[in-house]
């Protein structure tokens, strides 16, 4: 694996380089030699906050855990991407698909059952066109943290959802 850490607000020291290979690298025994892993260490408001991504053929592995200290802020973080990473393989054997940098050894290890995803409850939404401003208004109505609706600016389905500083933010398709 090969990490790309950078700092926000902080310097990032040879401790801190050193804690985030050692227990970030843990991870490597999931993937192959060549998967970059990107860290990103910052201070916000006295909180000391880490963000690690690592692209995966068609899809990212990302988490970020913020703490009063960067050490168990590093600790958390990599625990919930081993999490995560249990649930993606579980997955990827389900759908019978290329596991990209996975490690085969990591592939061919049996799933436990709590690790499948299953859907409990599905939800349909009325296709009345709306426009974003709008889509928040009734998210907030709702007390959802995200909306589903058809965008009347541009006849796509998108989604409007709330973050985390309290403002807005808008997804839709690529095109």
């Amino acid at each position: 694996m090969r990490f790309i850490i950078r700092g926000k607000n902080i310097e990032v020291t040879d401790g801190l380089r050193s804690a985030v290979e050692s227990k970030i690298g843990r991870l490597e025994k999931y993937f192959t030699d060549d998967t970059e892993v990107y860290v990103t260490l910052s201070v916000e408001k006295g909180h000391q906050k880490i963000e690690v991504t690592i692209p995966v053929r068609g899809t990212i592995i990302r988490s970020e855990q913020s703490s009063t200290d960067m050490y168990v802020s590093i600790d958390l973080v990599e625990e919930i991407i081993e999490r995560q990473l249990r649930k993606y393989k579980t997955k990827l054997i389900a759908k019978h698909q290329d596991g990209g940098n996975f490690k085969q050894d990591f592939l061919n290890h049996e799933a436990d059952a709590e690790e499948e995803i299953q859907i409990i409850r599905t939800k349909y939404f009325e296709r009345k066109p709306m426009y974003p401003e709008d889509a928040c208004l009734q998210m907030e109505l709702l007390g959802h943290d995200f909306f589903v609706f058809l965008n009347a600016e541009n006849d796509e389905v998108n989604v409007v959802y709330k973050r985390k500083n309290g403002s807005y933010g808008l997804i839709g398709p690529e095109i």
